[in-house]
């Protein structure tokens, strides 16, 4: 597909979700998140970087990371983000991101990022604690503030985050005079919920050492029908949607619902066995990523094609971005080069 430039469109909102380029996509990220993004994209004004130097705030394998930020970044296209209608692009093609991070760095306090709940989590399980962990807020807030963005899709984890950024702007503002929009938090409709096979009380994750648990978008068919086919459930063989008493029969009817179009209690009907309610998930689950894994597969075969599909999301959030930076830098009284 040959694209010359992004459609500009006129917007009432500005919607920026990034992502980190660690490990590939799975269901539940394309069910929860990704696929709710393709449809947000045609009636507001969405950002999508791949979010590169959040993940250098961990120690990276040199030259793994640009591949890394490759792959996500034709996983997000494969998955229904449109370079012509959104704008994706990677983080650290942008440099105001940096500067910007810093004058909010020393606009934060020191207080208030070490109340940070996630720098909690993430130092309790790391050997080596990165200054840049510890301030990572800062750069996540420039990521916003830098695009004017008026909403940022968000889980529970993330909602500190945001109040954060809020915070940050309203003080630059407070200090310097108006600069950046504070954004608004919202929970985005309510996407599939989907756990983890083997351990279905957890989400689907990464971050959950569950190979047989979890289900990749790039995973072969033939191991994708043996994940689910493999799927826990329980000792009875009534079929019904029940999150507590049934958690893993639950999670299978949310998957097949997600994938058909249908709600979990409405993908119930009909079935009085787990067998053909595990064959029939794996069936649609597989049909339902064939698409993805096709484009996939056209897009990694010519990565000089994304490379320049980025080069043009990068344009285009750089000139908003300079923007931005350079009103912050006015205000705050720096001296122009």
């Amino acid at each position: 597909m040959e694209i010359s430039a992004v459609r500009w469109r006129p917007m009432t909102t500005r919607v920026l979700s990034g992502i980190q380029p660690s490990g590939d996509l799975h269901l539940g990220n394309y069910l929860g998140a990704i696929r709710n993004w393709a449809r947000i994209q045609h009636t507001a004004d969405a950002f999508h970087p791949v979010v590169d130097l959040h993940a250098v705030t961990v120690p990276q394998a040199p030259g793994e990371l640009g591949k890394a930020t490759l792959r996500m970044s034709q996983m997000l296209m494969a998955g229904g983000l449109d370079p012509e209608v959104c704008t994706i692009f990677v983080q650290s093609h942008v440099r105001e991101h940096t500067e910007c991070a810093w004058l909010l760095e020393c606009t934060v306090s020191f207080g208030e990022l070490s109340r940070m709940t996630q720098f909690k989590d993430k130092s309790n399980q790391q050997e080596f604690i990165s200054a840049g962990l510890f301030t990572y807020p800062a750069l996540q807030a420039a990521d916003i503030l830098l695009y004017d963005a008026d909403e940022v899709p968000v889980g529970d984890d993330q909602r500190q985050h945001i109040e954060l950024t809020r915070d940050i702007a309203d003080r630059f503002n407070s200090r310097y005079g108006p600069t950046f929009k504070p954004p608004e938090a919202v929970v985005p409709a309510a996407g599939a919920r989907v756990m983890d096979l083997q351990h279905p009380t957890h989400k689907m994750s990464k971050s959950l050492d569950s190979p047989r648990g979890t289900v990749d978008l790039l995973d072969d068919p033939a191991d994708i029908v043996r994940k689910i086919k493999a799927a826990v459930t329980d000792s009875e063989s009534e079929v019904r949607y029940d999150i507590k008493a049934k958690p893993g029969v639950s999670n299978l009817l949310s998957i097949l619902g997600a994938a058909t179009g249908r709600t979990p209690e409405e993908a119930a009907e009909g079935y009085s066995m787990y067998g053909p309610l595990k064959a029939d998930t794996a069936d649609a689950v597989v049909e339902l990523l064939r698409p993805i894994q096709a484009r996939f597969a056209e897009l990694e075969a010519d990565p000089a094609e994304t490379s320049r599909l980025l080069k043009i999301g990068a344009d285009k959030a750089r000139a908003i971005a300079a923007v931005t930076l350079e009103r912050a830098r006015t205000n705050i009284g720096l001296l122009t080069p």
